[in-house]
């Protein structure tokens, strides 16, 4: 057997490519939407790809079954509870799927969603302990999915709570204990609360450490899963939707249109410049009203906050990073890449346009503060992060809230902007600027240097 597991970091995303050596047969489960690295690998082993299966109606990334079943001839397979817009194979609970010694056995696992499935997967059908079992966003190491995601379309997060209990339960604690667990996202996704960073375990080690199993009755169970869920990005609704449709594919290897400073000024109002280069070359270097979310970070899922699908996007990259940050944004089903723009800073900086900002390390800041006293610190970092304190006097402002919620704060007088570690400092100070504040300065290292700098 083959088994490998392709780990976005960027997404806390994982897929999977299972192939039978005997048969050369494969499958690929919750495929990401640039699918050259699973047909890299079924040519290495001379495999073919029959099968793309899909654990649920994923809403965090945009899923390649679609590129898959173009480039392969694949059969798109779902659990039988789910419709799509495209010709799709329903797959029954307690179907075995056979690829030739390996066998995959399906389970419907509702919870996270309706459709959901987990996969189990057989070494030889013969094997009373399964390889492992694929258990997309129903279970997590350290977590389980989040069953709120659909509340806002009409099923409950209680009864679906219920139903994720009945799945864990019935279903997947049922497994042996030295069963693998391979799930669909690790730490960072906004699909649990709680995720470890390590990416597959077992059956037995969560049976004893993952407090999501712990022994309650379904009661408490639906008071724990449903309580401290923190607001999903605004483009899952998005791409949940997106991932059910017939829609345009990806051409992965395509480049966007280059463009020139000069082109911008022909662009349609309303188009966004996303700058994808680090925080410290966008301050030394920018186009007025840009945004910068670098690629360095949780670049897509940033993006998919801020930025509406609808608008248009002109790139500003390194030279050399226009496709990669094209395909980024492809991913969670932001297509409206207008065109790139691969630029030193001197251009920018040369440009009608062009400007700087200012960043401050923790004594700078100190200066700041002491001979500004209107001077606005925000704190842009999450609830779960700013538990455990501020810095004193900010106003606390959730990067995915702040362009809704920035009115709080006075355009006329200073910002300094601040997260754990500078890279979100940087997009949400580019927000500010874009929404008219005058003057935004964000803090090099974030609450971590300001903190380690208060300690000493």
């Amino acid at each position: 057997m083959i088994f490998e597991q392709h780990y976005l970091e960027c997404l806390s995303q994982a897929s999977y490519f299972i192939g039978d050596e005997t048969t050369g047969r494969a499958v690929v489960v919750d495929p990401r939407r640039d699918v050259s690295p699973y047909l890299e690998t079924a040519e290495a082993n001379d495999m073919v790809i029959e099968l793309v299966l899909e654990t649920h109606f994923h809403a965090d990334f945009l899923s390649g079954h679609l590129e898959l079943a173009a480039l392969t001839g694949a059969d798109i397979c779902y659990g039988s509870e789910a419709t799509t817009e495209f010709t799709s194979r329903p797959l029954r609970h307690g179907e075995r799927l056979s690829l030739g010694e390996v066998e995959l056995e399906i389970r419907h696992t509702p919870g996270h969603t309706p459709e959901s499935i987990s996969i189990v997967v057989y070494e030889r059908g013969s094997d009373e302990v399964p390889y492992g079992v694929l258990t997309g966003d129903t279970l997590f190491i350290g977590d389980v999915g989040r069953p709120d995601l659909l509340s806002s379309v009409g099923v409950g997060a209680d009864e679906l709570a219920g139903s994720l209990y009945d799945s864990l339960h019935g279903q997947l604690m049922t497994l042996p204990d030295a069963t693998r667990v391979y799930p669909g996202h690790g730490a960072g996704s906004s699909c649990g609360k709680n995720l470890s960073s390590d990416t597959w375990s077992t059956i037995g080690v969560q049976r004893e450490s993952n407090y999501a199993v712990a022994d309650m009755t379904k009661a408490e169970f639906i008071d724990v899963v449903t309580a401290g869920q923190s607001s999903p990005p605004k483009y899952f609704a998005y791409d949940a939707g997106l991932n059910r449709a017939e829609r345009p594919l990806l051409e992965e290897a395509a480049m966007p249109m280059s463009l020139t400073v000069e082109d911008l000024a022909s662009q349609a109002t309303g188009t966004v410049v996303l700058d994808t280069r680090s925080p410290d070359a966008f301050a030394e270097s920018h186009l007025e009203g840009a945004l910068n979310i670098g690629l360095g970070g949780r670049f897509a899922e940033f993006a998919g906050g801020l930025i509406s699908p609808e608008e248009q996007i002109v790139l500003v990259t390194d030279e050399g990073a226009e496709r990669e940050s094209k395909n980024r944004l492809a991913r969670i089903g932001f297509d409206n890449v207008v065109g790139a723009i691969a630029s030193s800073g001197d251009t920018l900086l040369a440009a009608p346009q062009g400007c700087s900002a200012q960043r401050v390390t923790v004594e700078e800041m100190a200066s700041m503060t002491a001979s500004q006293p209107e001077l606005q610190v925000l704190d842009i970092r999450g609830p779960g992060e700013t538990a455990d304190g501020t810095i004193p006097g900010a106003h606390v402002i959730p990067l995915p809230k702040l362009a809704a919620e920035c009115e709080v704060l006075d355009k006329d007088k200073p910002v300094l902007v601040y997260c754990a570690g500078g890279y979100r400092s940087s997009i949400g100070a580019s927000l500010l600027r874009r929404h008219g504040f005058a003057e935004v300065t964000d803090l090099i290292g974030g609450y971590g240097a300001w903190s380690a700098n208060a300690h000493h």
